[in-house]
């Protein structure tokens, strides 16, 4: 676990996704933001009773957004501690099962390693309308539980996406608005090299506001930065490596949502552009046919020889003839 500011930490879960154990102007009393992938309950549970005191449980569970390694324990936790989920209202029909998210876009330029991984993720969706609650938007971005913190809109990536920002130290927790290591290399993610770049390339579904999102959490000048994936990294490098991703930002030359985003609102999705072609994709359809096709045709030959042993039984070897020495009886001499 890594402090990011005061009274602020980072747990990194299966060694790329992290989530945010914030306390409160009260002594003992703390926020989690973001839960991890599914199945992440009880490492969390564990680092919490570590960090706090055992037993100990959240005011309450806050959702940058709704993906699914931001959300997946999110039932489970609120189950188990008893607490609410807020998340902002946008992000309700993904967390209501209403709505799926913009699909992945593997052919983006630039996707690196999470592009070929993309392909293979399924439609996110989440169940917990009995749990989640939206996010104030009338309190003039002030965070439910977090005195001294605000919530900032930072859309692109998910619709209704925050990030969270303290103004005393200028610390800024910031989602998937960008990464703190290179997003585009799955071993820089997983060896968490510092470095402030563009996050989930193709899961961006609108980047317009990617760009848009990055240039207002620039203009904060952060002195202290955790992200849903990365690293911390504090002090002159935070504002600086942000300023330069705003200023130098690498719009795809490619990609589905590039040109023509995905139009979203508190419905869901409303419009989706053509999906551009993939031949990776193909290719890799054409080889699970041929693998199947190969499969299918061992198992015919398989099943065909069985049956005819079956039909045609093979018949059996006799056995070798038994030669009994038969006892000669001599007659008794005379």
């Amino acid at each position: 676990m890594k402090q990011v500011a005061a009274g602020v930490h980072q747990l990194t879960i299966q060694r790329f996704v992290n989530l945010y154990f914030v306390e409160t102007a009260t002594p003992g009393e703390w926020v989690l933001v973001d839960t991890g992938l599914p199945g992440s309950e009880k490492d969390i549970i564990a680092a919490a009773d570590k960090l706090f005191y055992p037993g100990t449980h959240p005011e309450a569970i806050i959702l940058t957004h709704g993906h699914m390694d931001h959300s997946g324990s999110a039932r489970a936790l609120a189950e188990h501690w008893k607490v609410p989920v807020l998340a902002h209202p946008l992000e309700l029909p993904f967390l209501r099962a209403e709505a799926v998210y913009p699909p992945a876009d593997p052919t983006v330029d630039g996707g690196g390693s999470l592009a070929f991984v993309a392909r293979f993720f399924p439609p996110q969706s989440f169940q917990l309308s009995d749990v989640v609650q939206p996010l104030p938007t009338d309190s003039e971005e002030e965070v439910p539980y977090l005195p001294g913190w605000r919530w900032v809109h930072v859309p692109g990536h998910a619709p209704g996406q925050i990030a969270l920002f303290r103004d005393e130290d200028r610390t800024l927790l910031g989602a998937d608005a960008f990464a703190t290591a290179n997003h585009e290399s799955v071993p820089a993610l997983l060896l968490q090299i510092p470095q402030i770049s563009v996050a989930g390339a193709p899961f961006n579904y609108n980047w317009e506001q990617v760009r848009e999102s990055v240039e207002k959490l620039a203009a904060l000048q952060p002195l202290a930065i955790g992200c849903g994936h990365g690293p911390v990294i504090t002090g002159s490098a935070a504002a600086e490596g942000l300023s330069k991703l705003a200023a130098d930002f690498p719009m795809p030359a490619h990609g589905r949502y590039v040109q023509q985003p995905a139009r979203l609102d508190e419905g869901g999705v409303q419009h989706l552009p053509p999906a551009p072609h993939d031949a990776l994709r193909n290719k890799l359809q054409l080889t699970a046919v041929g693998l199947g096709a190969l499969v299918g045709a061992a198992l015919v030959v398989q099943r065909y020889k069985k049956h005819q042993q079956n039909k045609y039984p093979q018949p059996h070897s006799p056995e070798p003839k038994r030669h009994h020495t038969e006892e000669v009886k001599r007659p008794y001499a005379q």
